[in-house]
């Protein structure tokens, strides 16, 4: 090397690190409630009022079956969420949230509403309009498999 520092690209930088920034912000903010991000972002995936089949948790969620898997017994086990089977395929289960667990949840819901009225509040309608079509542009060409 000659002394020169790296470069890093601006888009998968900033990406990553406005990302992880989001992440701890929510996790040091959960913490206080007694769950984790993670946790947190479950307990939004689950349909309040009718529950969520445990097979569509992980793709909402981005996570593979060991990982659901986890973090639904460490709910179960916090009394978040029960099981119970599901009338319209035998084979599979419905995830439910106890009172505890959807208190939990409007907690949950109202730290990223605060978050997302911030946003809205100090970015304008045509720069959040902009990022949010960028940032699904990436999704598509990610989904697409042209990036590599």
């Amino acid at each position: 090397m000659n002394g020169n520092k790296t470069r890093v690209d601006p888009v998968e930088y900033s990406l990553r690190t406005s990302w992880q920034s989001i992440r701890m912000m929510y996790h040091e903010e959960a913490i206080k409630y007694g769950v984790t991000y993670a946790i947190g972002f479950a307990l939004l995936s689950i349909d309040p009022k009718t529950g969520t089949p445990s097979t569509s948790i992980g793709p909402i969620m981005g996570l593979e079956a060991n990982s659901l898997s986890r973090l639904l017994k460490t709910m179960e086990i916090n009394k978040f969420i029960y099981r119970k089977p599901n009338p319209h395929d035998g084979r599979g289960v419905i995830i439910l949230l106890t009172k505890k667990g959807l208190k939990k949840r409007d907690i949950t819901k109202n730290k990223v509403i605060k978050f997302n009225r911030l946003i809205k509040n100090n970015i304008t309608k045509k720069d959040l309009t902009v990022f949010l079509k960028t940032t699904n542009t990436i999704k598509n060409l990610i989904s697409e498999n042209t990036v590599f």
